[in-house]
């Protein structure tokens, strides 16, 4: 058995959707390395910065995510099915089970916070930042055409006034 603890670069592409590992960041790695009958079995740790933004206030968020994952790279093609992983020599490519494990873990829909209220779907404006008395009045849609017929009785006898006083 063999632990090492490097710190290696994060690959490209940890991402999904509005949060994911930022490109180059520092990812830290428990390995511990283990021969068995058909190969080495690799089971480990890695801790990587987050970067994105919450799902519901669209605001900056950084966070840390801790995953661990499991492997068995076999020795030969003959023991091992299609999917599985092998060895290359003494080499073995962890970046797969590593993305995996990261991929899987990270939040469809991250927030900033659990209490966060999120935009206004009106005018998208921060409801943490418009108090307790932002609201938007909302007319009923079947009964917009006879607003418009309200408003235009509402100026018609002014107007027909109006056009009395400049024929006299």
């Amino acid at each position: 058995m063999r632990e090492i603890a490097p710190v290696l670069p994060a690959p490209a592409n940890l991402t999904v959707g509005m949060i994911g590992v930022p490109q180059d960041a520092d990812i830290e790695l428990d390995i511990r390395l283990e021969a068995v009958m058909e190969g080495v079995l690799v089971t480990g740790t890695a801790r990587a910065p987050l970067s994105g933004e919450c799902s519901r206030c669209l605001d900056p968020l950084t966070s840390e995510i801790e995953v661990g994952f499991q492997e068995l790279y076999f020795y030969s093609a003959e023991d091992a099915a299609e999917d599985d992983s092998l060895l290359d020599g003494e080499l073995l490519d962890l970046e797969p089970t590593f993305r995996d494990a990261v991929v899987l873990a990270l939040p469809l829909s991250p927030v900033c916070g659990e209490d966060c209220p999120g935009l206004c779907v009106e005018c998208g404006v921060k409801l943490a930042e418009a108090g307790p008395d932002h609201r938007h009045d909302k007319l009923d849609a079947r009964w917009a055409a006879l607003q418009g017929l309200k408003q235009g009785l509402d100026q018609g006898p002014k107007s027909k006034e109006n056009h009395k006083d400049q024929e006299g």
